[in-house]
């Protein structure tokens, strides 16, 4: 389990006397203790298997109706936008229905209105709410909820069941436990003065944007903020407002309260622009793009003379993640890691690799290995059990990794050694692709594009110094890998590429950070790697108050050396 010194109530209890130490604990409940959920195998004829492709015929076979939920209430505005299935595009699943201005400002009345009873609410029952969402995604929501991820947002099997249910149940119950080991850090008192610190919500609406690629990410990007006594005005994003709608019920059915979290799916302008213009605007819990988060912070700062307190900016954006093999790597972790690394979920993870520095000396058989598998890789239907490709998310994603596939096909510094070929007939799918270039910056091996490519540049073994450079070279800064079985090769790497990547993974593909174990986050132009998953992220959404009670007050002004005449 995940620690941080700061909010560590073993190392602050152990140096307690034995007698306060059990005064202590039995004054407050404890929460059960996070432990990070099984993820289940769905082997054919397993009970998983059977409810989850029972949910997906059920699902499939329905066009739902999504509305906007404001205060508890729901609102149809009758201007709707279609969900499609990523892999089969003729299919519609769901009409969400948009907000307009008017709907805005009903979200961020009903997020003020609920704030003072919700920050009041006693901390244990406003956490036992995320603990019962937990326990119901865990049970009976859990087909639910990766039917939805798999049909709105294209992942396979394994790949929603890690993240709509692992993950995602994962970031409640640890969050919890954060939560309440950060309450417990108190300052001293004596026998004259007793000092306490109380751990407030914002003064306002927190405002959270979720993406498409993570229903993990959406929970969370709620859930934080308001377990810290928050209220929120969420969008989600139109590719994931299926899940995002089911998400949405489920912390209704575990007794959120009306109006602590707002579900306002519309358009991105016209919910963003009355949100950040609001004076009670506190904070924003971002997950997207770089260019968006860089323009978000921009109207932020615009209009700072329009809020009533500094609000505050929580964002994880782009990256341009990579996989570094030392000469001394092993070919068959580092071959694996590239293919899993980078086209699981096409390569839709925040912390999918993109770019990959590869030793001449390891090059013809990490090559041969790579092809091998790739021999092997399945590009369909995300509801086949072999499919380890999926469609990418829609169509102007799909033309985006035309556009640099074509790039590379021009360019007398690429070579294609897979794929290369997309196909938008039934889905929106492109060949799992990789490039071999020999310019290390050209701009398919420096840009983020987000899909199913992956850049290697072969090296030079005597230039391994420069190589670090290169990796190191990038206003990214979220997942990197270093291969090798060299501990002097780690131990330096590791420290040459300590500000490459705020998720660094020796002798390991760069995605798949477990909460609780990995926090996630990173800096430069990745985000401002506040580390979701951790207790420092819940920190951002509280403003401590320092409270002071002095028993017996002073009765005159004066100092003892005062007067003494």
């Amino acid at each position: 389990m995940f620690t941080h010194s700061l909010f560590s109530t073993l190392s602050r209890q152990s140096r307690l006397p034995q007698a306060l130490q059990q005064s202590r604990s039995a004054s407050r409940s404890t929460v059960p203790v996070a432990v990070n959920e099984p993820i289940l195998g769905y082997l054919k004829d397993s009970p998983e298997r059977h409810a989850l492709e029972s949910q997906i015929k059920e699902m499939k076979g329905n066009v739902l109706d999504i509305p906007i939920i404001i205060g508890g209430k729901e609102i149809r505005t009758n201007n709707t936008v279609d969900v499609v299935i990523p892999y089969d595009h003729k299919t519609v699943i769901a009409k969400v229905h948009q907000a307009t201005e008017k709907e805005v400002k009903l979200a961020i009345d009903a997020s003020l209105a609920a704030r003072k009873e919700w920050d009041a609410m006693p901390q244990t029952q406003r956490l036992s709410i995320f603990l019962k969402f937990a326990e119901l995604l865990a049970g009976p929501y859990r087909s639910v909820v990766n039917a939805a991820t798999i049909l709105g947002q294209g992942k396979n099997f394994r790949q929603a069941e890690i993240d709509s249910a692992c993950e995602l149940i994962d970031f409640q119950r640890f969050n919890v436990e954060f939560a309440q080991e950060m309450v417990t850090e108190q300052p001293v008192s004596t026998s004259e003065v007793f000092n306490r610190l109380e751990y407030r919500g914002l003064e306002g609406f927190v405002y959270a944007v979720s993406p498409f690629n993570f229903t993990a990410i959406a929970g969370n990007l709620v859930s934080a903020p308001a377990m810290m006594g928050n209220t929120v005005v969420w969008k989600p994003s139109a590719h994931a407002a299926y899940s995002g709608y089911y998400l949405m019920k489920l912390y209704e059915e575990a007794g959120l309260p009306p109006g602590v979290v707002n579900f306002v799916p519309g358009d991105p302008d016209a919910i963003t622009k009355p949100v950040l213009a609001h004076p009670s605007f506190a904070g924003l819990h971002y997950t997207g793009s770089t260019k968006v988060f860089n323009d978000l912070w921009r109207q932020v700062g615009n209009n700072l003379d329009t809020y009533k307190t500094y609000p505050r900016l929580v964002g994880e954006t782009g990256g341009k993640d990579f996989i570094l093999a030392h000469p001394s790597a092993g070919v068959y972790p580092v071959a694996t890691a590239l293919v899993s690394g980078a086209f699981e979920y096409a390569g839709q993870k925040c912390s999918a690799a993109s770019r990959a520095y590869i030793p001449r000396s390891l090059w013809p058989a990490i090559k041969a290995e790579v092809l091998s598998q790739m021999s092997e890789v399945k590009l369909g239907n995300s509801e086949d059990p072999n499919v380890l490709v999926n469609a990418v998310i829609h169509e102007k994603s799909a033309d985006n990794c035309a556009r640099y596939i074509q790039l590379a096909k021009d360019s007398d510094e690429c070579e294609i050694i897979a794929g290369g070929n997309v196909d938008k007939s039934e889905g929106w799918f492109v060949e799992p692709t990789i490039v071999v270039t020999t310019n290390p910056k050209h701009q398919i091996i420096t840009e983020e594009i987000f899909g199913p490519i992956l850049t290697i540049f072969v090296y030079e073994d005597e230039n391994y110094e420069a190589t670090l450079d290169l990796v190191n070279d990038s206003q990214y800064a979220l997942t990197g890998s270093l291969f090798a079985r060299d501990r002097n090769a780690i131990a330096h790497g590791e420290e040459r590429l300590k500000d490459a990547a705020g998720n660094f993974y020796i002798n390991d593909k760069c995605t798949g950070a477990v909460v609780g174990q990995q926090p996630f986050g990173g800096g430069r132009k990745s985000g401002t790697n506040d580390k979701a998953g951790s207790p420092l992220n819940l920190q951002r959404w509280v403003s401590p108050r320092a409270v002071k009670e002095t028993f017996v007050s002073p009765t005159h002004f004066s100092y003892p050396y005062m007067f003494e005449e």
